[in-house]
């Protein structure tokens, strides 16, 4: 990769701040994207410096998914800001049955922004794409005045393909499905606040942010008959329930035994007054297929690990209320009904 002109002087990636010339269109901007963006994210697509990407797909239907990050803080035990931007839309493409191909990356900075934090969230971006096998292929930067945009926002679009026998949809789910999550809940949203709160506990609670494409290949290679996944990312569980009950029109009973949860999580929302059903994940997903096909599905999750500790949680159930219930330990039952405010604002 050569860059397009000569500067009087390197970027000072170490002390240097987003200037408003950064996002100017001018030779300021033009060095940012040569010493910062096209170093870490450097591709044949990205090289040709066009406004767009050219890029031929594989064989499939097109899956396309965007999502805008505007998490504080930006750094957090287990990620940051810029694995989360490419975790979070490679996994809404991924929900689909599909493989993640393509990224796109649009940065919002604030002016006064260290170069040197910069650096590290392209960094962090840059790893996390070539873990989840995409290329960031096309971008955009604009500046903000200092005060008005926190430091940095990003946003990233998605293209994946999936295989035309697949068809993974939140309406496409039956009564006697039974539920599948892969992993303990929480964990994204209960780092986030308590970074936040300055708590700490015996155990380091980190974010599960990560790509599960790999997960995902293995579960509808081995059981192509699965319904519909879906990552619990804003509202947790609860609200992921909720969206497929009223988009299949069926209820949903889950059993809270079942329902993995970290000991310090559980610990942290107590102390917190949240409820661990309605915490962000980043890094977890829930799948409904036909109950005969559950134990298949369950081992094939476990045996891979990112899905090592997924459970059977629940059933779908004929119910034209669509109501979400959930069985307690102490056997009774309770409504899991849609969050009514935002439990954990800025974890995303």
């Amino acid at each position: 990769m050569t860059k397009r002109t000569e500067y009087s002087h390197a970027l000072d990636l170490q002390n240097g701040r987003v200037e408003m010339a950064h996002g100017s269109g001018g030779k300021a901007m033009a060095q940012l994207i040569d010493e910062l963006f096209l170093q870490a994210f450097s591709n044949p697509w990205l090289e040709q410096m066009n406004d767009q990407a050219c890029f031929t797909l594989p064989p499939g239907r097109v899956v396309m998914a965007t999502d805008s990050h505007v998490i504080s803080p930006l750094f957090f035990p287990g990620g940051d800001i810029g694995s989360l931007s490419v975790h979070g839309t490679v996994n809404d493409v991924a929900m689909s049955g599909a493989v993640p191909k393509y990224l796109s990356a649009g940065f919002i900075l604030e002016e006064g922004f260290p170069l040197a934090d910069l650096q590290r969230i392209v960094q962090s971006m840059a790893r996390a794409a070539e873990d989840a096998g995409v290329a960031i292929v096309t971008g955009d930067t604009k500046v903000v005045e200092r005060g008005k945009g926190d430091g940095c926002f990003i946003n990233t679009t998605g293209i994946g393909v999936v295989a035309e026998q697949l068809h993974l949809s939140g309406n496409r789910v039956q009564p006697g499905d039974k539920i599948l999550l892969s992993g303990t809940l929480g964990d994204h949203g209960v780092a986030i606040m308590s970074l936040r709160e300055g708590l700490t506990f015996e155990t380091t609670i980190a974010s599960d942010s990560q790509s599960l494409h790999d997960l995902v290949a293995a579960m509808v290679t081995g059981v192509p008959e699965i319904n519909c996944m879906r990552d619990p990312t804003r509202g947790g569980l609860a609200a992921t329930l909720n969206e497929i009950a009223q988009s299949s029109n069926v209820g949903v009973t889950i059993y809270e035994a079942n329902i993995p949860v970290k000991p310090q999580v559980s610990a942290a929302c107590e102390f917190l007054g949240l409820d661990p059903l309605y915490v962000a994940n980043e890094g977890k997903l829930v799948a409904f297929c036909p109950a005969d096909k559950a134990e298949q599905l369950l081992a094939i999750m476990q045996q891979h690990p990112k899905g090592n500790e997924a459970a059977i949680i629940g059933e779908v159930t004929a119910d034209p209320l669509k109501f979400v219930q959930m069985e307690t330990v102490f056997g009774g039952r309770r409504m899991v009904d849609w969050i009514s405010a935002e439990q954990l604002p800025r974890i995303c």
